[in-house]
């Protein structure tokens, strides 16, 4: 008898947690969906559209490709080829058939996810970047092959720029260039051979099928870039950006994360300087005396330390109007107080962030009966011009909406 009790007892106790409740709790409702207490632009409110009980495991992209249709990368976890495409169905209610239906499995690390001047969508696993038409069924074509998938860095972010090339993430091998001899030689083996990594690559594409003619690295000495995205100025000026996770450093305050601006053939400084809190380049542990900081590009900005990057967005040209027109946003995953948040800076004519930081969606310290702590990994507006969310540990999508008259 005492496997049958253990049996019913397992079959319980999975009952139990399929059945339990959200751990966001719900007051009222935004967009349609179970509104979430967070801080976010006033006359906009923050709603629950999708968690683990839709089968959600670790979101880390996603992308509207109709109205009420969104394409969503979902890691699995980080062991190789336990990555989904999804595809999530926001007007159809909980528990619905068909709500969140799985396009591709068995995918490597999926990570970048965007869509292509061509209207196909690309997907960034670890080894390889393919397209695929937006259909009801994945028709998949690689487009760059044999890309590295080991250190500690494998994720492959993806961004177009507004004048059609492909920026690509090939993260380090290491933290800070350091072999199990525990030595941090200069130079970096990394940095070396045909394909350098700690680099973002772009990949140009044209002909009849936008097929690929070039891949090539753009701006190397950067870490790991988890955020890219092109900005356009008034004169037609294209900006290049990368939000740089930095060094794993213990303390506190450093050292600070980076923002970016990627010139072609420019050096940014890993492994052997990184920024102060001021955005000063300053040498990196164990390259005392050894590297020369003016060697390299410095930061465009200093964010604070350990906020954790993991994606850039420029808010399209054709949004006019709302709190994300004209901004550029970033997506603050971290670990440390800093981070879990969407934070943003107005462009310039020249395309460039400036002024000063808004916090758009914060308050996502955890609350006990409230809310969990936030982790915001992946962000996405739609063509009504609201904000889209994916957290990979809550496993959870959030729209931030107008909120509803009363």
């Amino acid at each position: 008898m005492r496997p049958i009790l253990l049996a019913l007892l397992a079959l319980l106790l999975s009952h139990a947690a399929s059945a339990a409740p959200p751990i966001y709790a719900a007051q009222g409702t935004c967009d349609g969906h179970p509104g979430v207490a967070l801080n976010v632009p006033a006359g906009w409110c923050a709603g629950l559209v999708a968690d683990a009980r839709d089968g959600l495991r670790m979101p880390r992209r996603l992308l509207a490709v109709a109205p009420h249709r969104f394409w969503i990368v979902d890691m699995g976890n980080w062991e190789p080829r336990r990555g989904r495409l999804l595809e999530l169905r926001t007007d159809l209610p909980h528990g619905a058939a068909g709500r969140l239906r799985v396009l591709a499995s068995g995918l490597d690390r999926p990570h970048g996810l965007a869509l292509g001047p061509d209207g196909r969508i690309y997907v960034g696993e670890a080894g390889t970047v393919w397209r695929t038409p937006v259909g009801e069924a994945v028709q998949r074509q690689d487009v760059i092959t044999g890309l590295p998938t080991g250190g500690a860095h494998p994720l492959k972010e993806l961004a177009f720029t507004p004048d059609g090339r492909l920026l690509v993430n090939l993260g380090s091998v290491t933290d800070a260039c350091r072999g199990d001899d525990q030595q941090q030689p200069l130079p970096c083996p990394e940095l070396t051979g045909p394909q350098p990594r700690a680099a973002v690559y772009v990949a140009r594409f044209g002909g009849t099928d936008f097929a690929l003619q070039s891949f090539k690295p753009l701006a190397t000495g950067l870490r790991n870039s988890l955020g890219l995205a092109g900005t356009i100025a008034r004169d037609g000026t294209v900006r290049l950006w990368q939000a740089e996770n930095s060094v794993d450093y213990t303390d506190a305050a450093l050292p600070a994360e980076e923002l970016n601006e990627l010139k072609d053939g420019a050096s940014y400084g890993w492994p052997y300087c990184v920024s102060d809190a001021r955005g000063k380049a300053v040498t990196a542990r164990g390259y005392e005396g050894r590297a020369r900081c003016n060697a390299h590009t410095p930061a465009h900005a200093a964010w604070p330390a350990h906020v954790a990057p993991l994606q850039l967005l420029t808010a399209p040209q054709t949004l006019t109007t709302g709190p994300f027109a004209g901004r550029l946003l970033a997506v603050w995953h971290g670990y440390r107080t800093g981070g879990h948040r969407i934070v943003a800076w107005r462009l310039d004519e020249h395309g460039r962030p400036a002024g000063a930081r808004e916090d758009l969606v914060s308050g996502w310290h955890a609350q006990a009966g409230v809310r969990p702590l936030g982790t915001p990994a992946g962000i996405t507006l739609d063509a009504d011009g609201r904000l889209w969310i994916v957290e990979d540990r809550n496993r959870s999508v959030i729209v931030i909406a107008p909120s509803p008259s009363p």
